[in-house]
Parts: C-alpha cells; sequence; structure tokens
C-alpha cells in the first residue's frame, strides 16, 4: 500500500499560475508597444512566469478529510488543512498526505494450525482510522502496510491459541481479542482500530466431510433417544390403561366392540376376526356379527343418503 497519496491537479493552482500569467502578459504586450519595442516588456513576461510558478507552487488545496504534513527544511513544521493553506516553495515539502476517514483492509492467513493441530483458512476486515497524523507519518515508515502486517500475526497468534470449535461458534469473542491486540500494536502509529470482523473460516474439505458425518450420527441418536422415550411414554399409558380396564370388564368389552366397529367402518370389508375374540366381546357368534354389519350398512347408506341430498 502506498503511503504517497497521489495528489490529483490543484485546478486552483492552475488557476492562479493562468492569471498571474495572464495579467504578465498583459503587461508585457503594452509595455513592448508603448515603449517602442522596448525589451523590458521581456523581462515583465519572465518575472510574471516566475511569479506565476511561485505563487501556484506555493498554493495547496486540501480535502475535507485529508491533513497535509508540512516539512520545513526536512524537519516537521505544522499540519495543514483541511481547505485552502500556502507553504514556502523550495523551503517546504509536503511528502504525506494523510486520510483520516475511517479505512478498511481485508487480510487473512492461510494454512494455520489451531491449538488442536488443525490448519484453518481465516478472511477477516480491519476497520480503523488515524487520530494522531503526525505519528503516522513520521514515526513508521509505512502505517498501512505496517498495520497490514500487525493484523496478519495478531490473527496468527490468536489461531494458535483457540480451538476449532471454539473458533466456528464463538468468532465474537475472536473478533474481539483481535482487536484489542491490533490495537496496542498500532496506538504508537497515531492509529485506532474501530472493529475487526472475522468473515469466513474454511476447513480442509475431509474434515468438513468427517464433521458433516459427526453431525448426522448425533442427529440420529437424538432421533433414537427422541423415539424410545416416546415408546416408553406410550407404554407407561398403556399400563395404565390395562389397570383401568382390569378392574372393569364393561369398559374393556365396549374397547372392543368399538374397535371392531371403526375397523369395519373405515374398510367396509370382512374383518378376520379370532375366535378368542369374538368370545371376549360377546358377539353371539355369527348371528352378533351379522347384527353388527347390518348397523353397519344401515348406518353407510344413511350418509350415502344424505351426501346425495
Amino acid at each position: 500500500m502506498e503511503v504517497i497519496k497521489m495528489r490529483r491537479i490543484n485546478y486552483f493552482s492552475m488557476l492562479i499560475f493562468i492569471v498571474i500569467l495572464a495579467i504578465g502578459a498583459g503587461l508585457s504586450y503594452v509595455s513592448y508597444y508603448i515603449s517602442a519595442h522596448n525589451t523590458g516588456s521581456v523581462w515583465i513576461g519572465i518575472i510574471s512566469f516566475i511569479i506565476a510558478a511561485i505563487a501556484s507552487s506555493a498554493t495547496k488545496v486540501a480535502d475535507q478529510w485529508e491533513k497535509a504534513v508540512i516539512l520545513r527544511l526536512g524537519n516537521f513544521h505544522s499540519l495543514k488543512g483541511p481547505g485552502l493553506f500556502f507553504i514556502i516553495p523550495v523551503i517546504d515539502a509536503i511528502p504525506y498526505w494523510i486520510d483520516t476517514r475511517v479505512i478498511t483492509t481485508t487480510f487473512k492467513t492461510e494454512k494455520t494450525l489451531t491449538k488442536d493441530t488443525v490448519p484453518v483458512d481465516v478472511d477477516a476486515v480491519l476497520f480503523w482510522k488515524v487520530i494522531d497524523p503526525k505519528k503516522a507519518a513520521l514515526d513508521v515508515a509505512d502505517y498501512q502496510s505496517a498495520i497490514s502486517w500487525a493484523s496478519q500475526t495478531a490473527l496468527r497468534d490468536v489461531i494458535g491459541k483457540t480451538m476449532l470449535s471454539d473458533m466456528l461458534e464463538g468468532r465474537e469473542k475472536i473478533s474481539k481479542e483481535l482487536q484489542k491486540i491490533i490495537d496496542e500494536r498500532t496506538e504508537p502509529w497515531g492509529v485506532n482500530v474501530i472493529s475487526v470482523e472475522v468473515k469466513d473460516v474454511l476447513i480442509p474439505p475431509a474434515l468438513e466431510d468427517a464433521m458433516s458425518m459427526q453431525a448426522q450420527a448425533e442427529r440420529e441418536r437424538q432421533a433414537r433417544v427422541i423415539l424410545g422415550d416416546s415408546e416408553r411414554q406410550v407404554a407407561e399409558k398403556f399400563g395404565e390403561a390395562a389397570k383401568t380396564y382390569s378392574d372393569n370388564p364393561i369398559a374393556l368389552h365396549l374397547r372392543a366392540m368399538n374397535m371392531l366397529y371403526e375397523g369395519l367402518k373405515q374398510n367396509s370389508t370382512i374383518v378376520i376376526v379370532p375366535s378368542s375374540a369374538v368370545e371376549t366381546m360377546q358377539l353371539g357368534g355369527l348371528a352378533g356379527i351379522t347384527a353388527l354389519t347390518m348397523e353397519l350398512k344401515k348406518e353407510q347408506a344413511k350418509k350415502e343418503d344424505e351426501f346425495h341430498q
């Protein structure tokens, strides 16, 4: 990254140069004809050109978010900007134009081992701002590159001290820890770290497949546990019902009749019932079953009549 910002054309200084040069050319033209082609008009033109060049080079304009670092004969003199300001040509120099806005820097680490020796690739974003342009310009040669390298080394340190599971689940905690470490390293350079965001954590494909299989096995285990618990609850309810029916044979008889009735009503076909069940329900042999079938047919015919109406 470049510390010395490429400056766009300063149109205001160009305007000053053109205006002064035009005034000098006009004076030179008037002097040339009034003085009967005197050579003094040539000197007027040369002097006006020199004045225009000095005035334009001395006039500077900084944007609202910029600070200009002024060095006078190699020594720090002052910070200028934003807006219009003037320098002494040749004596003063502006080596740095510092951007004081919030800057976004992306950084990443490749094949870095976690605490449990798993190689990961991590992408992160750093939001930072220059709060002391003097320190950023004088105390470090290239503050933007220094911030980028400090961020990468801090990220590697944090990854090496973190388990993979904690890294995948606790990105917010890692981001806060990174912000603290990077801010401590960049504070002497006049830079304030606003926040750090971990964008992505990439793990090897083989490990990703293994983790997927592990998650699937865990889900199957939970499903089996839930199914077993449901069967236990059903068995408990059946046990409670059995106790109720054991003390009340009439209720058991009605329940058996209802089950047979529901089966015949849903299927509307022949239902094979064991003889022991017939005796238990006291259907009276074939006559009882025939009577029950007739009742079902009457009810079915009644429903069909209601449907046609």
